[in-house]
């Protein structure tokens, strides 16, 4: 399916006839995962690419004598030759689903309330918006016709500074969509294309814009627009805002808008994937559809059911959105008299323990449900199946997560399986058998690539380092030590992700004589670096964000970095830079993560608790698993009360996870101590052991191809989209 969008040109970018190509290419986001395309951005404008990774911007900006230069470069003109060719090449390259005719019956409808395609395009907070983007970009590589829809957000999510004294700040953007990666759409009476979403006693309207991954098309939906009042303009301002009438517009903008949006392009989607609740209202708007055809309140819901499907992605309580019965009553109001049908009946589809649970909602409407992990699926199995008969024991199965591998893999590693495997590598990771070739190669080759971009990732903290000091006043000698700060022959670990508690970003520094003991040894050095951002609500998590930007400021200087406003390219360097990818989350809250599967394909070996895909990725030979065993049940009868009135089941919880963090934390350090710096330093130099490189290959071959978005999007393919379609 190649989608034919009208759009309308906004931005001011004025090129020479040779180089016209290049506005096709900066608005198809093939780009963020092509070697070809990013180097010709580099040779326009190295140092505004180096800085913001945004080509319409860096087109916009282009001093006209540039161009007078380029197009007598002619290396230049070879190079722009191939990066268009390349495109091309990608848009029409036969694909998987050239072998699968007739498996759908039309194309997907890909619903999220985030998607992190590139950090150019700041509509994500997190994990959720960047699967979200893998998603797409695998759906493209695949030739799936499938198509995205979320929100256009002025100010996304916020940006992180941290302050001299440990505390996250919050930063909220106001992004010109003029300069980013994404058009308006026109309306076929050549105007932007607008669709009107009925809220209590009014009308929104929201315009729609679109963003290409090749042959994928994200479709974005914005309220900050002159036909709307000031209070509605403000809708689409943030990713995730703490208000919950505001929360409960933006869905229903997203559910609602979204299908109406579709049916203004002319699109006609076989099946309807929720990625996740938040998108829940777009079941009730096709549900209107239907009986405002005729039919009653139940066959629509039972339609409706039949091609819609849905993937949970956490167990944790504050993922899964939730309404006072109030509120919803009064913003489904519009619905329910379109329809003939009593606002309690609409609620009621949703209602879960005296609340409005879009979870609960989202599992009624859909013809199968999925978790992320095959251990998430047991979960959300056990927290759900009572809204199934009874004999339904494990009604939500799993397709586990993935990444896409172009995206995150670092240029020397990509260089690297080039040699090994084949220019043509990313096309076998639909045939895991292949990846086994690793296991017989040299090692010299993948310890280049491996030192090579951790030389990288040290300068681009150094770089960040010297300018975080800077900017709070630090003297020229304290800047001149950043410049030298890490080691390169240190054991250099990673904890990168979302700030949440049950993360337990601070389990390493739990014993901090033992932590010590390890960071401190000059015979065998150990270095850590974390980054992360903690909800602007989620004061716990801020705090263990303090206690690190203090620790890296005082005793453990040099030993500890804390990196401030975590985002895609952050982790991008991230994961391709470090030795070993620390994941330390109380298990079972971790629905799948993926920050691990990216590291792994770069050679970085996981230090992880056995939850989301590392309970089944591990395999004993390909990293190290944190097992402390399972703390016993009921009251332990250490640490501190909780403050303020608890119940005696509440207490035994907080004691018992205290327990288990406790426990954790001693297998975590035994781990380090016996194995994984042992046999990092076993070698002639650090790294190098055969104990280390054998993991390191056999990550990458075990890893790489088993949780590729290609896999899971052709899992999404076959288990849920096919047998959707055919309903």
């Amino acid at each position: 399916m190649t989608l034919q969008i009208p759009t309308l040109e906004i931005a001011d970018i004025d090129l020479p006839e040779e180089l016209e190509r290049l506005r096709d290419l900066v608005y198809d986001l093939w780009w963020s995962f092509n070697p070809k395309a990013s180097r010709l951005f580099a040779w326009i404008d190295p140092e505004h690419w180096r800085r913001y990774h945004n080509p319409v911007e860096l087109l916009i900006n282009v001093d006209p004598h540039t161009w007078r230069d380029l197009l007598k470069d002619s290396e230049f003109i070879e190079a722009y030759a191939q990066a268009i060719d390349s495109l091309d090449a990608s848009r029409r390259a036969r694909r998987f689903m050239d072998d699968q005719p007739g498996l759908l019956s039309g194309p997907i409808a890909y619903f999220s309330m985030e998607f992190g395609l590139h950090e150019s395009l700041g509509m994500y907070s997190g994990g959720l918006g960047v699967l979200a983007g893998d998603h797409c970009k695998a759906a493209s590589d695949l030739g799936l016709p499938l198509f995205g829809m979320g929100l256009l957000y002025r100010s996304g999510y916020f940006r992180q500074t941290v302050d001299a004294d440990g505390f996250q700040q919050h930063i909220y953007p106001d992004y010109d969509f003029a300069r980013l990666p994404v058009r308006p759409v026109q309306a076929p009476s050549g105007g932007s294309l607008t669709v009107p979403v009925d809220l209590p006693g009014r009308v929104v309207h929201a315009q729609v814009w679109v963003a290409r991954v090749s042959g994928v098309h994200v479709f974005f939906l914005d309220t900050d627009i002159s036909l709307n009042d000031p209070s509605d303009r403000a809708i689409t301002g943030l990713l995730y805002v703490r208000g919950r009438e505001m929360r409960m517009a933006q869905e229903l903008v997203l559910g609602v808008g979204g299908v109406r949006a579709i049916r203004a392009l002319g699109l006609q989607p076989a099946v309807w994937h929720m990625n996740e609740g938040h998108v829940a209202m777009l079941t009730l708007e096709r549900v209107r559809e239907r009986v405002m055809r005729g039919d009653d309140f139940v066959d629509a819901c039972a339609s409706v059911r039949k091609n819609t499907v849905f993937t949970t992605h956490t167990p944790v309580p504050a993922g899964n959105e939730v309404f006072s019965i109030d509120l919803a009553k009064q913003y489904l109001d519009p619905w329910a008299r379109d329809t003939g049908v009593a606002a309690e009946d609409v609620v009621a589809l949703g209602a879960h323990e005296g609340l409005f649970n879009l979870t609960t909602l989202s599992i009624r409407l859909s013809s199968s449900t999925n978790g992320v992990s095959a251990l998430h699926g047991q979960v959300s199995s056990n927290m759900w199946k009572h809204l199934w008969p009874a004999e339904i024991d494990s009604p939500i199965f799993a397709i586990t997560n993935g990444v896409h591998t172009e995206t995150w893999i670092g240029p020397e590693m990509r260089s690297y399986l080039a040699k090994e495997l084949g220019a043509d590598w990313a096309s076998l990771l639909l045939n895991p058998e292949a990846w086994e070739r690793l296991l017989s190669a040299s090692e010299e080759g993948l310890l280049a690539a491996r030192r090579a971009q951790k030389q990288r990732l040290i300068r681009y903290v150094r770089e960040r380092a010297v300018k975080q000091a800077a900017r709070e006043g630090s003297g020229p000698s304290d800047l001149r030590r950043l410049g030298t700060l890490l080691d390169p022959a240190a054991l250099t670990i990673g904890f990168a992700r979302r700030f949440a508690t049950y993360k337990r970003a601070m389990l390493l520094l739990e014993d901090m004589d033992r932590a010590k003991a390890l960071l401190l040894n000059p015979e065998r050095p150990v270095q850590l670096i974390f980054a992360g951002k903690a909800h602007p609500a989620d004061r716990e998590g801020q705090e263990y964000i303090r206690q690190l930007a203090v620790l890296s400021r005082g005793e453990l200087a040099g030993k500890i970095v804390f990196l401030e406003d975590y985002d895609i390219a952050m982790a991008r360097m991230l994961v391709q830079g470090v030795d070993v990818w620390l994941n330390t989350p109380r298990k079972p809250l971790e629905a799948s993560g993926t920050s691990g599967q990216k590291a792994a394909i770069n050679g970085a070996l996981n230090l992880s608790i056995a939850d989301g895909w590392w309970a089944e990725g591990w395999n004993g030979d390909n990293g190290f698993l944190i097992d402390g065993g399972e703390a016993a049940p009921g009251p332990s009868g250490e640490g501190p009360l909780p403050e303020g009135p608890v119940s005696a089941t509440a207490l035994a919880q907080v004691q018992r996870e205290e327990a288990q963090d406790h426990l954790d934390a001693r297998a975590l350090y035994r781990e380090l101590e016996t194995r994984v710096i042992p046999f990092f330093f076993a070698g002639a130099s650090p790294g190098a052991s055969p104990e280390w490189t054998t993991r390191m290959k056999a990550s990458i071959a075990s890893i790489a191809p088993r949780f590729s978005a290609r896999r899971m999007v052709r899992d999404y393919l076959l288990r849920v989209y096919a047998p959707a379609s055919k309903n």
